[in-house]
Order: structure tokens, then sequence, then C-alpha cells
């Protein structure tokens, strides 16, 4: 049985150096995961990044002027479309490849490990699943946990304190 959405499109784009980064395919994979269960159909698209593109990315959408790990960009279907027809655009996702280095050296952390976490991370706030609150983070840090851990990978939060 294949796990994941019925049907499932994730372009992988590497806007820098493949040498060292996950495959496509494990991305899709990670993909797939996030979305069993929660969805029939998805098209998304996850960009991996430089830190000047992470950086400028997330100075221009959310006026934070450093890289972050994964950015988020949940899909606006257009407007006027006929009644029935369905989009299965879920948005788009960029990975800053440096920062992901650097925190899983910083965090003892595997660096595939790390990848599927954030993978994970974004597909879900890409399902509109949030962490403002103690209450919504806990919520999405359970469920994450229990993705990476079907899928063979510990848990991302394991020894931080909150």
């Amino acid at each position: 049985m294949t796990k994941g959405p019925t049907r499932l499109d994730v372009a992988i784009g590497y806007a820098m150096p493949r040498k060292g980064l996950p495959s496509a395919a494990s991305f899709r994979k990670w993909a797939a995961a996030a979305l069993e269960g929660r969805i029939r159909e998805a098209d998304l698209a996850i960009r991996i990044v430089d830190a000047d593109e992470g950086r400028a990315l997330n100075r221009h959408y959310r006026d934070k002027d450093y890289a972050t790990n994964v950015l988020s960009f949940p899909a606006e279907l257009p407007e006027g479309l006929p009644e029935g027809v369905h989009l299965p655009l879920l948005g788009d996702l960029v990975i800053c490849a440096p920062v992901v280095a650097r925190e899983a050296a910083e965090q003892g952390k595997a660096l595939n490990a790390h990848y599927a976490h954030l993978t994970v991370h974004g597909v879900l706030h890409l399902l509109g699943w949030d962490h403002e609150d103690d209450t919504e983070a806990e919520a999405m840090e359970q469920l994450e946990r229990e993705i990476l851990a079907a899928l063979g990978i510990g848990d991302p939060y394991a020894g931080e304190a909150r």
C-alpha cells in the first residue's frame, strides 16, 4: 500500500548545489507522510535555497531580516472558479539549507532527520496547523512526533525546554 495522498505532485527545486542535500525522493516521502490521512490530493512545491535567498524571502514576506529554516506559503485559489472545480494546490515551502545544516549541527541531530522534521513541519503549516500559542504548539508538535516516528525518526523536540 502506498503512503500519502491518492495523488501527490511535489515539485522540488534546488537553487543551490545539490551535494549533501536530501534527494527529491526523500522530500516527496516526507511530504506524503505529513499528508497521510489528511488530504486526498495535493500539489506543492519545495525549493531549497541558500542563506541570501532565504533572508530576502523572510525579509520580504515576514519583515524579518534573517534566513530562517523553513517558510510556508499556503496557496490562494483564484476567485471565480466554477462550482465543483477543485484545484488541489497546497502551496510552497522554502527550506534554507545553510540554516538547516547549522541547526542540525548545533542540536546534535542527523541532517536528514532535521530536513524530514522541517518538511513535515512546513507541510502541516500549509494544512493550517500553527504554533501561535502553547496549546496549538503542543498539538502540532505531537502530530510531528507521530508522523516522524512512522518514518523511523526520533522525537525532534527531545531535550528542548518549553
